[in-house]
């Protein structure tokens, strides 16, 4: 399959080096791992909204306000 030795991970990093130079390359990867960092927050905040809304389907609550409220809930409110 794909693979690369050693040698050839060292000579693509030192043309990536030569092109880039030090400073981007450190502002590239802090970009990126904010980048990675933001992604992953999504796609857990949009699994979490995916379970909450699933748990008000299946208890038969009221979504009010972006707020997941049971039926006991909203009927102390």
């Amino acid at each position: 399959m794909f693979g690369l030795s050693v040698w050839e991970l060292l000579i693509v990093l030192a043309i990536v080096l030569l092109l880039f130079g030090p400073r981007r390359l450190k502002t590239l990867g802090s970009d990126l791992g904010a980048a990675i960092k933001g992604f992953r927050s999504a796609v857990s905040e949009d699994e979490k909204k995916k379970a909450a809304e699933a748990k008000v389907i299946e208890d038969g609550g009221t979504i009010i306000e972006g707020e997941v409220r049971s039926k006991a809930e909203a009927k102390q409110d």
